[in-house]
């Protein structure tokens, strides 16, 4: 079963990092890249004024990131792999508890992990360009990590449950971290256009989409066909 889980997961992990790669590089990475030159574009040290005087700092110091061509591109495919061999194991882990009867079961799975991980989060978190003002990272983090545990509780209920009650309490589990709301900056500025923003993230949600189906039905199709393997041997 292990083993089973393993290859299935490693597997349908790399074909889905590849593909994800492949969509970001052509949609995604291109708009990032604009965005860049808008923020580029900014003074690069910071003046700070403290409250003790009129002492200031500026800060010069970045913080290393890859550069353009080969490295960006082999940085973007491992962090792609790490994440979707981890969502694939996750995948492989559920089949065991209920197994897709046909692979075409794995696009309702897909469907789901979606919904869970970026479709829920980004109604409140929408995906930033560089140059974005946002709230503090630790808030949300807190708030990503509970809208996506709400959103698989919740629907877990609705599709599971037999009893009424318990699909309105899944509805109900949905709605919770929505009403308390994500947390925001205090003042919303960017520095790229909002036309490029708006295609940012159109591009985001569907090269999520097509990454989340792919996993499903790769990872569904993976796993029947190993335990079809293991069955008639």
């Amino acid at each position: 079963m292990i083993k089973r889980i393993a290859q299935t997961a490693g597997f349908t992990g790399l074909l889905a990092a590849l593909l994800l790669t492949l969509l970001q590089s052509f949609w995604v990475s291109p708009l990032i890249l604009q965005a860049e030159t808008f923020e580029k574009a900014e003074p690069v040290a910071e003046v700070h004024e403290h409250a003790a005087g009129t002492a200031a700092h500026t800060h010069d110091a970045e913080a290393w990131e890859p550069e353009d061509g080969w490295q960006r591109v082999v940085s973007t495919t491992g962090g792609n792999l790490v994440v979707a061999v981890g969502f694939a194991l996750m995948l492989a882990g559920l089949y065991t508890l209920r197994a897709p009867t046909k692979t075409s079961q794995g696009l309702l799975w897909g469907l789901a992990g979606y919904a869970t991980f970026v479709l829920a989060p980004t109604m409140g978190l929408p995906p930033e360009l560089p140059g974005t003002a946002a709230a503090d990272l630790a808030s949300r983090q807190m708030w990503w990590i509970g809208t996506a545990a709400s959103t698989a509780v919740g629907l877990a209920l609705i599709a599971f449950s037999r009893h009424w009650l318990m699909k309105i309490l899944g509805v109900a589990i949905l709605a919770v971290p929505h009403v308390i709301g994500a947390p925001q900056p205090e003042v919303h500025s960017m520095l790229a256009p909002e036309a490029l923003e708006a295609q940012f993230k159109i591009a985001s949600q569907l090269t999520n989409v097509v990454f989340w189906l792919a996993l499903g039905l790769i990872s569904a199709w993976l796993f029947r066909r190993k335990s079809e393997g293991q069955y008639h041997a």
